[in-house]
C-alpha cells in the first residue's frame, strides 16, 4: 500500500515551527481530495457531439484514419517500453521534472515522485497531497517548487476551494525540501499576484530565482486585479528556503500588450503570461504570453529586460510555451487554441491554426529579432471528440540538428525535426485512439520530455508512458547524461560534467 505525505498546516501563514514539523506521512485510506482549478490548462471537455459526427468518426476507424477507441498506434521508430497507471493522486496530470534517478510529477491533487532508474519498471517513491491546481513542478537541489493556479481558503495543504473575490484567499508558490524522496517536507509558501499557472526557475548560485506566470486578472479580485502586465518573481535562499519571498513584479507590457478582440478577434488579450522558458547559458528567456511572445535578456535576473516582441494576430489564439534551439538561434512557440478544451487537429482548423511557430533569432544583443519561418501542426487529424492542441515538449540534444519531442493532448506525442525553419516535419509518433466517441474529451500526453535516452510522457488521463526512440536522427541524444532537468530552464546539453554522481538515495 502506498504511502500518502499530506502535507497539511492550520496557519494560513507557514510558520518555523511548522515547517521544522514537515509532512504528516500517513497510510492511504480514502481518496484525496480533489483540487478545483481556475481557468487555464484544466481540461474541459464534456460536450456531446452529434450523431452524424459520431457515425463519421467510426467511419474513419473502419478506413484505418483513426486508430480505434483507446487503441495505441505508433511509428515503427517508436517503442512503448511501459505505463504507469495513476496512483493516489487521480486528478489530471500536470508537468514532469527530473533529477538524477528521480521523476517528479504534477498532478492537481499534488505530486508523485517516481525512481526511474529502471525506465522500463518506474517505481513510486512518495506520493504527496496537495490540491491547488495546476502544480506545475521545478526541482533545484534540494528544493521543489509548486505552483498554485487555484483559489484556496489559505496555503496548506489541506486548503479548500475559495472564490478569488475574498480577500483571504490564497494563490501562488509552495517550497518542498526534497532532500528526503520519500518524505518530503512543505517549507515555505510564497503569495503571488492572480497565483501561479506555471513556474520557471532560475539557478543562481545561493539562490534560486523564480519566475511566477500568472493571467487573467479581474476588479473584484483581491489579489489579482488589472493591470496585470508583468510577471512575480521570488528569491529562494537555498540553505533557507523558509525565507522565500517575493522581490519583484517587472512589468513586460508598458503598453498593456495584445488588446485581443474586438481589434484583433479571435485573439487572447494579454494580462500577463503563460509560461516562460529561461537559457541560463545564454541569458536569454522566451515568454509565450497569451496575445504575445517575447524575448528577453535575464542577465540580472531580478530585473529582466525585454528585447523583441512579436505576435500573430491571424493564426495564433493564445502563445502557451516556448522552446529554444541549443544555439539559441531559434523559438519555437506553442498556440493553444482552444484553451485545451476543444478538438482542433482536423481538416476543418486546417494546419496553421494551432500549430507551433518557428521563429528565428536574427541579429546581436539588444538588436536581436524574432523572425518567423514556418508553422509546424501534426497532420494525424484526430476525432471531433478528441481534445488535441499543441503542447509541453522538449529538445532531443542531437549536435547540429534541431530535434523535438512534444505533447498534443489526445494528438498523442510527436518527434519532429526543426532544422530547416522553413521545413519542418515530423519524424515519428505515438498515439492513442479516442477515449469515447459520444462526447468530447480531454486525454492524452500533457508533456513529454526526453530525458537520458528516453521520452517521459505524463498522459492526463493514464498516468506516465515511457517511450524510446530507436532512430538513426536522434540516437546520438542518447550519450547525452544531465543531472537535473527542468524543461523550462534550458540546460547547456553539450557542457555536462560526465564524472557527476547521482543521488542514490
Amino acid at each position: 500500500m502506498s504511502l500518502l505525505h499530506n502535507t497539511g498546516t492550520r496557519a494560513r501563514r507557514l510558520g518555523g515551527a511548522t515547517a521544522a514539523a514537515g509532512l504528516l506521512a500517513t497510510l492511504l485510506t480514502a481518496a484525496p481530495a480533489m483540487a478545483t482549478p481556475d481557468p487555464g490548462d484544466k481540461p474541459l471537455g464534456g460536450d456531446k457531439v452529434t450523431s452524424g459526427e459520431v457515425s463519421k468518426a467510426r467511419s474513419a476507424i473502419d478506413q484505418g484514419r483513426i486508430p480505434g477507441v483507446d487503441e495505441i498506434v505508433k511509428s515503427p521508430n517508436i517503442e512503448h517500453l511501459v505505463n504507469v497507471p495513476k496512483g493516489a493522486l487521480k486528478n489530471t496530470n500536470t508537468d514532469i521534472s527530473f533529477q538524477g534517478k528521480y521523476a517528479y510529477a504534477g498532478n492537481y491533487d499534488g505530486f508523485t515522485i517516481f525512481d526511474i532508474s529502471n525506465p522500463k519498471a518506474p517505481k513510486t517513491v512518495s506520493e504527496v497531497l496537495c490540491p491547488g491546481g495546476q502544480n506545475d513542478v521545478s526541482v533545484s537541489g534540494n528544493l521543489l517548487i509548486l505552483s498554485t493556479d487555484s483559489s484556496r481558503s489559505d496555503n496548506s495543504c489541506t486548503s479548500t476551494s475559495q472564490s478569488a473575490t475574498v480577500k483571504e484567499s490564497w494563490e501562488g508558490i509552495k517550497v518542498f525540501d526534497i532532500s528526503d524522496k520519500r518524505n518530503p517536507k512543505y517549507v515555505a509558501a510564497v503569495e503571488t499576484a492572480c497565483g501561479s499557472h506555471t513556474n520557471t526557475i532560475v539557478p543562481d548560485g545561493r539562490n534560486v530565482y523564480v519566475y511566477v506566470s500568472s493571467y487573467s486578472p479581474q476588479a473584484t479580485f483581491p489579489d489579482c486585479k488589472p493591470p496585470h502586465d508583468g510577471i512575480s518573481i521570488v528569491k529562494v535562499p537555498r540553505k533557507a528556503p523558509e525565507q522565500a519571498s517575493l522581490v519583484g513584479f517587472p512589468v513586460l507590457f508598458p503598453d498593456g500588450g495584445n488588446p485581443g478582440a474586438p481589434t484583433n478577434p479571435g485573439v487572447s488579450p494579454t494580462s500577463g503570461c503563460h509560461d516562460i522558458t529561461v537559457l541560463p547559458s545564454k541569458d536569454l528567456a522566451a515568454g509565450a504570453c497569451m496575445g504575445d511572445g517575447i524575448l528577453f535578456d535575464i542577465k540580472n535576473p531580478e530585473r529582466p529586460k525585454v528585447i523583441d516582441r512579436v505576435q500573430d494576430n491571424e493564426n495564433f489564439a493564445f502563445w502557451h510555451s516556448a522552446t529554444f534551439n541549443q544555439r539559441a538561434n531559434k523559438v519555437v512557440f506553442t498556440d493553444e487554441l482552444g484553451g485545451g478544451g476543444a478538438a482542433t487537429c482536423n481538416v476543418e482548423v486546417g494546419p496553421e491554426r494551432g500549430a507551433n511557430g518557428i521563429y528565428d533569432i536574427v541579429g546581436k544583443g539588444d538588436q536581436r529579432k524574432l523572425v518567423f519561418r514556418s508553422y509546424f501542426k501534426i497532420d494525424r487529424h484526430q476525432a471531433a471528440t478528441e481534445v488535441c492542441v499543441a503542447h509541453n515538449g522538449s529538445l532531443i540534444p542531437v549536435k547540429g540538428r534541431d530535434l523535438m519531442v512534444q505533447a498534443w493532448y489526445q494528438g498523442g506525442i510527436s518527434v519532429w525535426d526543426f532544422t530547416d525553419s522553413s521545413k519542418p516535419k515530423e519524424i515519428g509518433y505515438f498515439e492513442r485512439g479516442p477515449v469515447t466517441l459520444e462526447r468530447v474529451t480531454s486525454a492524452g500526453p500533457w508533456s513529454a520530455y526526453y530525458y537520458n535516452g528516453h521520452v517521459y510522457s505524463s498522459d492526463i488521463a493514464k498516468g506516465i508512458d515511457v517511450l524510446k526512440i530507436n532512430d538513426r536522427r536522434t540516437d546520438p541524444a542518447k550519450k547525452v547524461r544531465l543531472h537535473e532537468l527542468n524543461v523550462q530552464t534550458q540546460p547547456d546539453y553539450f557542457d555536462q560534467d560526465d564524472d557527476h554522481d547521482e543521488d542514490d538515495d
